[in-house]
């Protein structure tokens, strides 16, 4: 599971109303029939119109400034195994989603009227998209961009020539063109991959849009603070404050894990991707370490997001790790996080 908060932002400025990102999330729903359409949901209904989220959203703003966000976007990103093991169900993620606001709710080192910060306070609005389309920072994009700018100069060059501005051979122009076209490494579908294809396979995932404010529009909620948890005097008052995103995800995926009984792997987890992070050569040590069953597991999830693991099947105590062999693997599997492609 792979889990994001931003402050939602428009050339440089955060966003003074949530319309853009709504039409934004509404774009599944376009040239579908009623009964197709995927729609908003809260904790507690379901079938919410855009204009219901926006209303409300930009509603909840009290005393917020300009310079501040008025809202969070947060994305539940489960990986292709994760959504296997619920047959990328929606309704099991929109209950998921319901469960995992329930642990953002506690994350918060805040009072309101003298009690902890429940699911209640929390003004949210989520939606189910089922489809993903290929960016310009995926691998398949990145690799097929030497044949994307060849095939994109063949082809004003064969313009140029059809108004006349130019002179050359249309028809060899164009077998050249066909030609990149085939040899571009990644294809789908007998096609070149390129911006914007729809990804193939399950790629279910969760948006959700909440509030800065609390449902009563007095306390500001931001999951952006930089403080963890802590108590601050304000106008002679003991005041708690913060936001703990680490607990947030890592109870997050224990939710997951109980509710659907997903049996998750080293790799897959929060504190795997932290170790990453920190301290790549612990990383790569607690992998050679894992049971030897949990350990195949562990290389077949990497090789699937194209790292290449050979250098991992060495035994440490005979070989150890280069700076160069780490850099590579921390490549790919960074590249493989930033596509919550093994669910870290």
């Amino acid at each position: 599971m792979y889990i994001t908060i931003t402050a939602q932002k428009l050339e440089g400025n955060y966003a003074q109303s949530a319309a853009d990102f709504v039409d934004y999330l509404e774009k599944e729903n376009e040239g579908k029939t009623t009964p197709e359409m995927e729609h908003f949901f809260d904790q507690f209904g379901d079938e919410i119109s855009a204009k219901e989220v926006i209303e409300e959203i930009d509603g909840n703003t009290a005393k917020l400034k300009k310079t501040e966000p008025k809202f969070y976007s947060i994305t539940l990103n489960p990986s292709a195994r994760e959504l296997k093991a619920i047959q990328d169900s929606p309704e099991a993620l929109k209950q998921y989603t319901r469960e995992a606001m329930k642990e953002y709710a506690k994350s918060f080192n805040r009072d309101i009227d003298g009690r902890p910060v429940r699911v209640e306070d929390i003004k949210y609005y989520a939606k189910v998209e089922r489809q993903r389309t290929f960016k310009g920072n995926d691998k398949q994009i990145i690799e097929n961009q030497p044949y994307a700018t060849k095939i994109l100069q063949l082809k004003k060059e064969i313009r140029s020539i059809e108004r006349g501005e130019g002179m050359g051979d249309i028809k060899k122009l164009q077998k050249d063109t066909q030609r990149l076209e085939r040899e571009a490494p990644h294809q789908l579908n007998g096609k070149r991959i390129v911006r914007d294809m729809p990804k193939p396979g399950p790629q279910s995932h969760i948006h959700i849009i909440v509030s800065r404010k609390d449902a009563s529009n007095r306390y500001s909620l931001s999951p952006g603070s930089k403080y963890k948890a802590s108590e601050v005097e304000m106008n002679g008052k003991t005041v708690k404050r913060g936001f703990d995103r680490d607990t947030f995800v890592k109870n997050a995926e224990k939710t997951f894990d109980k509710m659907f009984g997903y049996k998750r792997n080293y790799v897959e987890t929060y504190a795997a991707r932290k170790t990453f992070l920190k301290d790549p050569k612990m990383y790569f040590s607690m992998i050679t370490k894992l049971p030897t069953n949990e350990r195949a597991v562990a290389f077949k999830l990497l090789q699937k997001s194209g790292v290449n693991t050979a250098l991992l099947s060495i035994p440490t105590n005979k070989l150890q790790l280069t700076m160069k062999a780490i850099n590579a693997l921390k490549k790919g599997i960074g590249k493989a996080i930033e596509s919550g492609s093994i669910g870290i």
